[in-house]
């Protein structure tokens, strides 16, 4: 018995099961301001067998504003930091501005001790005010602009919805590397100030016009879930972890 455990934990499946690790990026902003909080949930995993350890950090416009990373005294522990998006997006005073597109360079680094191939998951949707989804308003009108796609960040189609997008690098990210950003800019369209409602009101010998936008105070919500597994036996770890088939040939990765 002990054997067949011991021949389990070194698998590749195993490995990969160990050090899957998930960021979670929660910004919440109303169509007149903006702010983001960053939250992290992930299921954690403990291994003595590998010495080598697994780490991801997400960067905004070169910053390292949150990180995870398996901990280095082998004792099953993370160490992680929480920090706040778009703190900088906005200059002091000023309000976020519909159809204004903004600098959002998101890109991910390898924190850890081990070269790591890595998958982005990116949602977008509405909230109305009392934080329902709201089904009628498009995830489009969040334009966050991806960058690098075709060469350096793949789109997993299959994968994808209106309101989910699946991206994997295509190269290993070896320790200490940073790469590419898989977005550069963000803006919410206008169009979304486009549907108003209006209604009068006569009084005395005048007519009173009141305008209202129909989605004034609702929120707008960018999630970005970034996974990250070992580069030893690429392949066979990513299709346990993320049931994606892939193919790794000279540390480039391609979707098949």
């Amino acid at each position: 018995m002990m054997e067949k455990i011991k021949r389990w934990i070194t698998s590749p499946q195993a490995t990969a099961a160990a050090f899957i690790v998930a960021v979670v990026l929660l910004m919440f902003s109303s169509v007149g301001g903006a702010r983001a909080a960053l939250t992290y949930y992930s299921e954690n995993y403990a291994t003595r067998v590998q010495m080598d350890n697994i780490g991801v950090s997400l960067l905004e416009n070169g910053r390292k504003i949150s990180w995870r990373d398996y901990g280095r005294d082998s004792n099953g522990t993370w160490e992680e930091n929480t920090g706040a998006l778009l703190e900088q997006m906005l200059a002091e005073g000023e309000t976020l501005k519909i159809g204004k597109r903004y600098a959002e360079e998101l890109a991910v680094s390898n924190s850890g001790t081990i070269g790591q191939y890595v998958r982005v998951s990116v949602y977008k949707y509405w909230l109305d005010k009392n934080g329902n989804k709201m089904r009628d308003l498009s995830p489009d009108l969040i334009r966050l602009n991806l960058a690098n796609v075709g060469s350096e960040w793949l789109v997993d189609e299959s994968a994808s919805t209106p309101e989910r997008t699946v991206l994997y690098y295509s190269k290993m990210l070896g320790t200490g590397e940073t790469s590419p950003v898989f977005a550069d800019s963000l803006a919410i369209d206008d169009m979304i100030a486009s549907k108003v409602t209006q209604t009068e009101e006569k009084k005395g010998g005048y007519t009173k016009i009141s305008t209202v936008y129909d989605y004034d105070g609702v929120q707008f919500c960018l999630e970005a879930k970034v996974d990250a597994v070992q580069e030893h036996n690429a392949e066979d770890a990513i299709w346990s972890a993320w049931g994606r088939r892939v193919s790794v040939t000279n540390g480039t990765l391609s979707l098949r």
